[in-house]
């Protein structure tokens, strides 16, 4: 699921190459072989209106650059770099910060600091440590950052009744995810693989701060909280040189504003925050929230999030207000694979040992990008009447789930919970 910029008119867009020269790994951390160049782009008086400024990565890593119109608001200044298998990037109002450029290094620099630490998939990694030696005995965790992503996680996975759960990783495998080569495995496969997963089976001690598996065969992944966290370690690194206004994303799937885009205007009536009976492509379900939350908040400074049409690609059905809050999506779109005519998503329902079936998309507002991010995922399993139940509890928390319609399959269906009356507009 891809979340874009509101846009509304066109302007020149252009990317800014480094020089040839590759940086050293130390320089590429710090950000000091290209930094020099990225000032002179962000001051320059001849640069397009909206630019965004990207490292010479090797061009299997660099990221492919959308030719996007510019939103009806001030021009912007973006910086960008792959990590976490995703392409990070931040937005600043262009010119209104001199210190944008070094800002946007440092939460960069964060946002790569934070992949050392929660990747799955490298070896020197805090969680690769964790899944060797925690069966044996119980392990310090070395990291405060991980400890506490680890314990939220404990958390959540109480709240929703186990529908996220940081041991499901054997599962993932089990069906061919982790090395994209789908596979339906046999039920005494499933059975064996749930033998090793659950909150129950890991210790975490709060007084000692370590982490012990009670069984051989388990380990752990912070896969479907550690973009969010990334963005709200990187957001404070940015907050601390006194940037007000910015908006980060990682992937286009986890999402954080702070402050809004200048000159940006934002009206929500009546009308734009319900569907239309002409709509034909949607159904509202009777589940969702019959009025919308009154408004906590003063939205007209904000950043306007695009939700893509699932039918019409580069069209948007709605269109979501973030202020001072963040956003998470899980979706199967891009991750599933077809056995038999039967379509399975990459993301698992570790009660189950099953890919999650319903839901296509489901969407999260929530005060930090780390919540997002995990109850994102948790939402995807739940049923709508849980998550309904859970955003009533949560005032803080709003959800939006698109899934195919049971009677016109050609038709999707709409549910929307704990939105306020100036959050969201359906186009």
């Amino acid at each position: 699921m891809f979340f874009i910029l509101c846009q509304k008119s066109f302007r020149n867009f252009q990317n800014y190459t480094m020089s040839s020269s590759q940086p050293s790994r130390r320089q590429f951390l710090q950000g000091g072989s290209f930094l020099g160049k990225l000032r002179d782009v962000a001051q320059s008086a001849d640069v397009s209106e909206n630019e965004t400024v990207q490292e010479n990565l090797p061009p299997s890593q660099q990221v492919l650059q959308s030719n996007l119109p510019s939103v009806g608001g001030f021009p912007m200044l973006r910086f960008s770099r792959n990590a976490m298998a995703s392409d990070f990037e931040i937005t600043f109002n262009r010119g209104q910060y001199p210190q944008a450029t070094a800002a946007a290094l440092d939460a960069l620099d964060e946002i790569e600091r934070y992949e050392t630490l929660l990747s799955a998939f490298k070896k020197e990694s805090e969680i690769s440590s964790l899944n060797r030696n925690a069966a044996r005995e119980p392990v310090p965790v070395m990291f405060d950052e991980v400890w506490r992503l680890l314990w939220q996680c404990r958390e959540f996975s109480r709240e929703t009744h186990g529908a996220i759960d940081v041991t499901a990783s054997p599962l993932w495998r089990l069906w061919g995810f982790a090395k994209r080569e789908g596979k339906v495995p046999l039920q005494l496969e499933i059975d064996a693989a749930l033998q090793n997963v659950g909150h129950s089976l890991l210790q975490l001690d709060p007084k000692e701060k370590t982490i012990h598996f009670l069984r051989e065969g388990m380990e752990i992944n912070l896969g479907c909280i550690g973009k969010g966290a990334a963005l709200d370690s990187a957001a404070q690194k940015i907050s601390e040189q006194g940037v007000e206004h910015v908006l980060l994303h990682g992937g286009r799937s986890s999402v954080l504003a702070r402050g809004g885009r200048m000159a940006e205007t934002w009206t929500c009536d009546a009308n734009e925050m319900r569907f239309s009976a002409s709509n034909t492509n949607f159904v509202l379900s009777e589940l969702s929230d019959a009025t919308f939350a009154a408004p906590s908040r003063d939205r007209s400074v904000g950043w306007t999030i695009g939700v893509p049409h699932p039918l019409r690609p580069g069209r948007r059905f709605a269109e979501i207000r973030l202020t001072n809050e963040s956003l998470g999506t899980s979706g199967s779109q891009h991750q599933f694979f077809i056995c038999q005519g039967k379509r399975y998503g990459h993301i698992i329902d570790p009660r189950t040992g099953y890919p999650a079936t319903g839901a296509l998309t489901t969407i999260v507002i929530a005060p930090t990008a780390a919540i997002a991010d995990a109850l994102s995922t948790a939402f995807f399993v739940l049923r709508p009447e849980e998550i309904a139940e859970y955003c009533r509890k949560r005032s803080d928390v709003a959800a939006l789930l698109i899934a195919a319609d049971e009677i016109q399959p050609q038709r999707y269906k709409i549910s929307h919970f704990g939105f306020e009356a100036n959050q969201i507009r359906f186009l």
